[in-house]
């Protein structure tokens, strides 16, 4: 399966036996329904907190104001949520898409159902719920993923569905990229 193809040249170990580069599925390896549970989960620190929200100009002090959060209902800061959909969609890439992905084409359905604390743990999962062929470029396909994250407690703290726009097995450009051996 990830043995054949993927984006980067053979390399000098090629020589030494069989070549396995790390990639994503194609779109015609993608069945719907299947669930992918990605591991490992990612422990979210306070620093993780601070640094993706002051990266992104998120001022909220929800985020980053301890003193201004403990008066607050939930009475802690809160993990940026945005920062929660980067991790959950960058836990899947090395299932799902590296090297295989187009283009992410949008993120619908958007839901953040219970926050994340510091410290908390984050594991996603991807369903695969829908897929087709391009009918304007040939060689490509959309998929529609399905994303859940929960924490270490198995409470869902997010929910998105991502479409993307994925390579076919066929489709995938070969010429100068291809790693296959034996």
């Amino acid at each position: 399966m990830a043995s054949e193809r993927a984006g980067g040249a053979a390399g000098p170990d090629a020589a030494q036996g069989k070549l396995v580069v790390q990639r994503g599925l194609f779109f015609d390896e993608l069945v719907p329904g299947t669930v992918y549970a990605h591991r490992p989960g990612r422990t979210l620190t306070e620093a993780d907190n601070v640094l993706f929200s002051t990266l992104t100009m998120n001022t909220q002090p929800l985020h980053l104001d301890a003193a201004y959060s403990a008066g607050q209902p939930y009475g802690q800061r809160l993990v940026n949520s945005m920062l929660t959909l980067a991790v959950m969609v960058g836990q899947s890439v090395s299932q799902l898409t590296q090297g295989t992905l187009v283009a992410q084409l949008g993120l619908t359905d958007i839901a953040f159902p219970h926050p994340l604390f510091h410290a908390d743990t984050l594991y996603s999962q991807t369903r695969v719920a829908a897929k087709r062929l391009s009918g304007s470029r040939p060689g490509q396909g959309i998929v529609t993923l399905e994303h859940t994250g929960h924490n270490q407690d198995g409470t869902v703290v997010a929910t998105f569905t991502r479409t993307a726009l994925m390579w076919t097995s066929d489709g995938f450009p070969q010429a100068g990229r291809e790693a296959r051996q034996g």
